[in-house]
């Protein structure tokens, strides 16, 4: 069964990234089927009540950087012709049963298309009330999408991230606030690339405020954060208190961390960018190698851990014995380019056996 990830537009790759490791997460079995801007359709295998159940369920707790999540019905040329032949033509039956009542959104993705949605919303409409639907713009049973990008992607929406939620716990909304973090949305996303389960144990050796540890603590990961500033760890107690959260703190160096070897399933980390960064180490380069060393210590093998930096971490994780897996580049502002660097530390017996 095909199903489409109606994505954000606030970087070009780390949405469909961040869908990709969820899926991996959820131990769903399913390949690529089309990419188009913003949005992503993916082929699931298994029992189509189970797939959606997980779909409908933790995914859709998990994401931060998808909108929608749609149950496809089919996919076309970007223009109206295309489209109402292929809502003429699908089978109703898998998508909406008899007694529901239905409403059509079409959703213009940038300027892949220069007719208005609102004239293609009542053709559609008008198709699935032929078929014997009743229409109800209020209050529907179904709502039918069509994303226009520059494919149309035609189906029923399955379910919606609340990205409000992201927005309550902006660094602002919290108890202790500090400058200079990540914002939710993007902290989740890099939770999620780091695949980790409920109940397994991520670090953020670099915690600040706590905002990586309280994303990942409330998808169920048990967090470890350290920081070099008292101040800092306060702060990240109190931000952690709010939201109920299970947790280990402690002040200290990450470039000497109080943990045993190959213990940290996942490690997502936002270590200081500007010289003028209060730590430990004589420069931002001996604390990068050395933060990196330990991090390949501590994280079991097999584990993902991934770097946000104003510079490029690929060469001090690769001295440290890490493979990289992909870099990202996220423009803050004019002065200022976030490098996310994903990292993985060799299963060393995987490869034994090989």
């Amino acid at each position: 069964m095909l199903y489409a990830f109606e994505l954000s537009g606030e970087h070009e790759e780390l949405p469909a990234a961040e869908v990709f490791a969820c899926l991996k997460t959820e131990g769903l079995d399913f390949r690529l089927h089309t990419a188009v801007d913003q949005c992503l359709v993916v082929e699931i295998t298994g029992k189509e009540e189970n797939v959606e159940k997980i779909l409908t369920g933790p995914v859709t707790d998990r994401l931060a950087m998808t909108h929608h999540i749609l149950k496809v019905a089919g996919i076309s040329e970007n223009t109206p012709d295309a489209i109402l032949q292929l809502s003429e033509a699908f089978d109703p039956s898998d998508y909406i049963t008899e007694g529901q009542s239905f409403v059509v959104r079409a959703k213009r993705i940038k300027h892949h298309v220069d007719f208005p949605g609102e004239l293609l919303e009542r053709k559609v409409g008008g198709c699935i009330y032929r078929k014997g639907f009743r229409a109800n713009l209020k209050n529907p049973d179904i709502e039918f999408r069509v994303i226009l990008s520059e494919k149309a992607v035609f189906g029923t929406l399955l379910s919606s991230i609340d990205r409000s939620a992201y927005e309550a716990r902006t660094p602002q909304n919290k108890p202790f606030f500090h400058p200079g973090v990540l914002m939710p949305r993007v902290a989740r996303a890099l939770v999620n690339l780091a695949e980790i389960k409920p109940g397994e144990l991520i670090l953020d050796p670099f915690c600040g405020t706590a905002g990586i540890l309280i994303e990942a603590g409330l998808v169920g990961a048990r967090v470890i954060g350290i920081d070099a500033q008292e101040k800092l760890v306060m702060g990240a107690r109190m931000n952690l208190e709010a939201f109920k959260l299970d947790y280990a703190l402690m002040e200290g160096d990450a470039c000497r961390m109080p943990l045993k070897e190959a213990t940290i399933d996942a490690i997502v980390t936002d270590p200081p960018y500007g010289r003028s960064a209060a730590i430990l180490a004589e420069s931002l380069e001996e604390l990068y190698s050395c933060a990196l060393n330990e991090i390949q210590r501590v994280l079991k093998p097999g584990g993902i851990a991934i770097v946000v930096s104003d510079k490029a971490a690929s060469e001090y994780g690769e001295k440290a014995g890490l493979k990289v897996l992909n870099i990202y580049a996220q423009r803050v502002h004019r002065s200022l380019t976030r490098t996310i660097t994903i990292f993985q530390k060799d299963n060393f017996s995987e490869r034994i056996e090989e």
